[in-house]
């Protein structure tokens, strides 16, 4: 329990989710720079629910599309996940089971399952959150996480300390 809590908090994160960079160091090339401009997984999510292309998500394609991933795992239709359908629901949806929001965010009354009404009272605070400009939709500049970038790292993801220091052995 404890380790999932812990693995939960790295996920919360996204500067410590994605230290690596995805260009190898080659000797006489430069290493592509570490990513400034993300997505979190559930923002990647969201901006999939553009149902008509426009790369905007409005509040009723939001609303649908949440549906739509709900019911695709609440097969038998009893309105509610357990945890390991909501793990499920969770790697379909957003990459991985243990991305956010956890089960234990969303579960508010404590029966262990995730009911329809609490996953998406949970995504309308997600929607709020997102929506910086206040006009109803979701644009794929409000879905993307600013990270600055600290350190140069090394070829294994490592900080080297100053940019422009050279790696340590």
């Amino acid at each position: 329990m404890r380790l999932f809590l812990i693995l939960a908090a790295f996920g919360a994160t996204p500067a410590l989710a994605q230290q690596v960079p995805i260009v190898p160091i080659v000797p006489g090339q430069q290493a592509q720079p570490a990513a400034t401009v993300m997505v979190e997984p559930v923002g990647m999510m969201i901006a999939g629910f553009d149902s008509d292309g426009d790369a905007k998500v409005t509040r009723a394609e939001f609303d649908t599309g949440l549906r739509h991933s709900f019911d695709s795992i609440d097969t038998g239709k009893t309105g509610a996940l357990g945890y390991i359908a909501f793990s499920d629901w969770s790697e379909r949806w957003l990459g991985d089971r243990n991305t956010l929001p956890s089960p234990f965010e969303t579960d508010r009354d404590g029966d262990n399952k995730i009911s329809w009404d609490e996953l998406a009272a949970r995504f309308a605070l997600l929607f709020t959150r997102f929506d910086t400009n206040k006009d109803g939709t979701l644009t794929r500049s409000e879905l993307l996480t600013l990270r600055p970038q600290l350190f140069d790292r090394d070829r294994r993801g490592r900080p080297m300390g100053k940019p422009g220091q050279q790696p340590r052995n």
